[in-house]
């Protein structure tokens, strides 16, 4: 059994989770983080590692992995601890206000705060009404892009109409033989730069566009072959493809976090804007898994709540300190 003592367990290692150790560090506080996945980033580490990123200010664009391991590098000087490939099974207030946080796999750790960062929670990703679906998943349909040099020379069948479907059809339109964009809308979800792209694409003739339509049938001989599409005629299309991508976004589970008395709304928990503290004293969540009003998800949004969470943790990890903030382009990272 690991025991260990922090100011801060961060429950979820995505990106949120690691800003947040950065912001916890300024004001000299520790952190432990936990995550059920075997590495940091959450699901841009584990979904899509080279997704093309646009909205992380700086830079015009950084692709997912990029910017998992800038962040690892602006945590390193706070020296933040890891329990990885562990799921979080308990939680326990004690009486002095603090609380222990236990996982399957008999970790134990003991912290004045309690930060829920774990984007969508548990979570699976939604697949499509098709007959023998299973039968391909891994021979030809995947539910991610985990390494896009893969789909080198291949050809690609994308279903969806939110921002995955549009970037990785933008990407890959570069890299595969031929892509085919199916939509079961005329408009898109997504971002509406990126959805101007892909009319751009389509235009030149670099993909294919086929709205109002969907994916009803997949064809093969122990690997994928062919997708069928019917569109809004019922008229029926077959498509070569080597690779079906359903990106129809995840299905979120919150698990054990579910039982421990927090307010959700909509397999969400819901927190107060001033410092993105729960219901329940002492806990915050920040990023995906949050909700409020005018939520936005993205994680430039997380990185500020992240900000405002470790300002207001400062008081139950130092309560008889006033706080005192300095600005990193002053004092140097190094100086906190």
């Amino acid at each position: 059994m690991a025991q260990i003592t922090t100011d801060i367990c961060i429950i979820g290692a995505g990106p949120v989770g690691l800003f947040a150790v950065f912001e916890a560090g300024l004001l000299k506080m520790r952190c432990h983080l936990i995550d059920v996945l075997q590495q940091v980033g959450g699901q841009l580490s584990e979904i899509y590692p080279q997704k093309p990123i646009y909205d992380i200010p700086g830079f015009p664009v950084i692709n997912a992995q990029q910017l998992v391991d800038g962040l690892m590098e602006q945590i390193e000087p706070f020296k933040p601890g890891f329990s990885l490939g562990e799921r979080v099974t308990g939680l326990e207030k004690l009486d002095d206000g603090s609380y222990i946080v236990s996982t399957n796999e008999d970790t134990v750790v003991r912290s004045k705060v309690v930060v829920i960062a774990g984007g969508l929670g548990c979570f699976e990703p939604r697949k499509p009404p098709i007959d023998n679906l299973e039968t391909y998943e891994g021979k030809g349909v995947t539910y991610m892009v985990k390494d896009p040099g893969l789909f080198r020379d291949k050809k690609v069948v994308i279903a969806g109409g939110g921002d995955s479907a549009l970037d990785w059809t933008i990407y890959l339109s570069e890299l595969a033989e031929q892509v085919t964009l199916v939509h079961r809308g005329d408009t898109f979800r997504g971002a509406p730069d990126s959805a101007e792209k892909v009319a751009h694409l389509a235009g030149q003739g670099k993909i294919n566009l086929l709205l109002q339509s969907n994916v009803t049938a997949i064809q093969g001989n122990g690997r994928l072959q062919k997708v069928q599409v019917l569109d809004k005629n019922k008229l029926i299309q077959t498509v070569e493809a080597d690779y079906l991508v359903p990106l129809f976004g995840l299905t979120p589970r919150l698990g054990p976090i579910a039982d421990w008395g927090l307010q959700i709304d909509k397999s969400a928990i819901s927190v107060n804007t001033l410092d993105y503290s729960t219901n329940i004293e002492g806990i915050y969540a920040i990023g995906d898994i949050n909700t409020y009003p005018g939520k936005l998800k993205l994680i430039l949004c997380g990185f500020h709540e992240a900000a405002l969470m470790a300002q207001s943790a400062f008081k139950y990890v130092y309560p008889e300190q006033k706080l005192s903030f300095k600005y990193t382009t002053v004092y140097g990272v190094n100086t906190f």
